[in-house]
């Protein structure tokens, strides 16, 4: 566990000492803070919750970019730099550095999120929010960034690319929001199944202030799959 934490909080530091951690906060922060305005300014859709600002097909599209840029290099760079052999000969365990690197893309999303907690500042000012909703709706991103960087870190180990990285990282994800669409067009029970497969779908009730089991045992089995391959991916490269 201490190999974990310390590779966590050395990669924490890599983020925050590179200008492109601050430029994606900074666009992701710009572009949701229009979201946010246009909807609190907007009449007819103004409602004291961020059930519209988190939960529209641009925000998803968004997660759907950030998370891949986050995790690109976390793999693929120790691979092109060729330090990565040296990592996976050290007295630390191949889980370890999987589990270090994800703790520390998952707090630096977390943090990202953080910044925009102001919109439940200005909720509170200028009406009577739902604190239940506004709760599990945090609580549905965090679950669903966390599958998302497990998915960018499985891509990540593949390549020492970086920009493919984050590519194939986007096509994945993508491959699972199609689940939805394919389900739509397919008979039982396969529509069924890809319905259940899909990436996005199990995060709508989160932002009704629902917090269904199957939801969060959903994100946490993708995150933990991603996770497991990844650390099969690093196990491979140790026979090479």
């Amino acid at each position: 566990m201490r190999n974990m934490w310390a590779i966590a909080k050395r990669e924490l530091g890599a983020y925050f000492v590179s200008p492109i951690a601050y430029v994606t906060i900074a666009a992701f922060l710009v572009v949701m803070g229009i979201i946010f305005s246009i909807i609190m300014t907007n009449p007819g859709g103004a409602e004291a919750s961020l059930r519209l600002t988190f939960g529209n097909v641009f925000t998803a599209f968004i997660l759907m970019i950030i998370t891949p840029l986050i995790t690109m290099r976390l793999l693929a760079e120790e691979q092109r730099l060729g330090t990565l052999e040296l990592l996976l000969t050290s007295p630390v365990r191949d889980w370890e550095v999987v589990l270090g690197k994800f703790l520390a893309s998952l707090i630096f999303y977390v943090v990202m999120l953080a910044f925009t907690g102001y919109y439940v500042v200005i909720l509170k000012l200028y009406g009577n929010p739902d604190w239940g909703p506004i709760v599990s709706t945090y609580l549905g991103l965090i679950l669903l960034g966390s599958a998302l960087l497990s998915l960018g870190l499985l891509t990540s180990a593949m390549t020492q690319n970086q920009i493919i990285a984050a590519v194939t990282g986007f096509g994945l994800i993508l491959a699972l929001l199609m689940a939805q669409f394919l389900g739509d067009m397919a008979k039982p029970p396969l529509s069924t199944f890809l319905a259940q497969l899909a990436l996005f779908e199990h995060y709508f009730d989160f932002l009704k202030g629902v917090v269904d089991t199957k939801d969060v045992v959903y994100y946490l089995s993708v995150t933990a799959a991603g996770l497991f391959l990844t650390t099969q991916v690093l196990q491979t490269r140790r026979w090479r």
